[in-house]
């Protein structure tokens, strides 16, 4: 059993399987029809939709909570981070501290709820004469009892300053790794937020997004605490192999991570998303957008929401939309300015 790397196998589902210290990974890949002037979907597209409330995947796309634009309008966060990494498309951001945004294709967004923020994450329709194709992860991380109120942190990690990983074999393939959290063979992500888990290195959080040429090989190295788990996703190709496996459907694989772990590619590109860190091992109390350490906690957050609404909303509507022309940049509660 010393030889097995995969501890076990789970189909893909929505949301993803995930452990300690994650909380949530969502794969959303939508196929949006052309955008109208308001860089929503025309009514035309959208029958059969539930506008407001429509998860289920009718012509290629859905609405999630929006109503004139698909995405989440405005809503509440406590006690854990958000972490957006956009593969291809648009996200619209605004939150309760003034902060807001347009990121995209490549761009990390990392957010640290804590003690409390409300913000909205719209998927503008840029593109008014073609498809506009959105696909992303959403990934919950917790915070420690500790970090539960800190004050709520927003970044941005822009594509040009991620590193990013280029192996290859001696037949020329090769796999990419982008480094958004951890360290992968020297490169080490962008700093996360202050009060992130991440943010020390002892707790070894680690998110890879992996791409691999057909039959090239990438190396996952071994773990230096083992209290540490690593899921690994596999969620586009057809075939890879891990040591004596064979992997022919996507699918979650938590994986024991006492030696070093080679993944090679079958006849076709395969995308894998790598989750990993020590784990808090503290009680979860979840109730929609709340996470504490329980139930009192909870029903406390929902008393100061109603009494505060985290700082309240200063934007004009719940879906709030940025210009057309004002593509990938960002605006902090402070003021400071970023323009890609």
């Amino acid at each position: 059993m010393k030889d097995r790397v995969i501890i076990c196998k789970e189909p893909l589902g929505f949301p993803w399987q995930t452990s300690d210290p994650f909380l949530l990974c969502v794969h959303h890949l939508d196929h949006f029809p052309p955008g109208n002037s308001k860089l929503g979907v025309d009514p035309k597209y959208l029958r059969g939709h539930t506008r407001g409330n429509d998860f289920q995947t009718i012509d290629g796309f859905r609405m999630y909570h929006g109503v004139h634009t698909p995405g989440f309008p405005r809503h509440p966060h406590k006690g854990f981070e958000t972490i957006t990494i956009v593969l291809d498309g648009y996200v619209d951001h605004s939150d309760s501290m003034g902060a807001y945004g347009r990121y995209s294709t490549g761009d990390v967004q990392w957010m640290t709820a804590g003690a409390g923020v409300q913000h909205c994450e719209m998927f503008p329709l840029i593109h008014h004469d073609k498809e506009n194709k959105l696909e992303l992860f959403q990934i919950w991380l917790n915070l420690p009892a500790n970090r539960k109120n800190v004050p709520p942190y927003y970044k941005m990690m822009w594509k040009e300053d991620i590193p990013k990983v280029i192996t290859g074999n001696k037949e020329g393939e090769r796999a990419f790794v982008r480094v958004v959290a951890g360290k992968y063979e020297g490169e080490e992500g962008l700093a996360p937020p202050p009060d992130s888990w991440a943010a020390d290195p002892k707790n070894e959080v680690s998110i890879l997004d992996i791409v691999i040429e057909p039959y090239a090989e990438v190396t996952i190295p071994r773990m230096e605490n083992m209290d540490q788990f690593s899921n690994l996703y596999f969620y586009r190709g057809d075939q890879m192999f891990i040591h004596r496996d064979v992997i022919n459907e996507h699918c979650c694989l938590c994986l024991h991570r006492e030696h070093d772990i080679k993944i090679k590619a079958g006849d076709s590109m395969c995308h894998l998303l790598l989750l990993q860190g020590v784990s808090i091992k503290e009680p979860v109390a979840k109730y929609g957008p709340f996470v504490m350490n329980s139930e009192a906690e909870i029903r406390q957050t929902f008393e100061e929401y109603n009494e505060t609404e985290f700082g309240g909303w200063i934007w004009d509507n719940d879906e709030v939309i940025h210009p057309k022309e004002q593509l990938r940049f960002a605006v902090y509660k402070d003021g400071k300015e970023e323009f890609k």
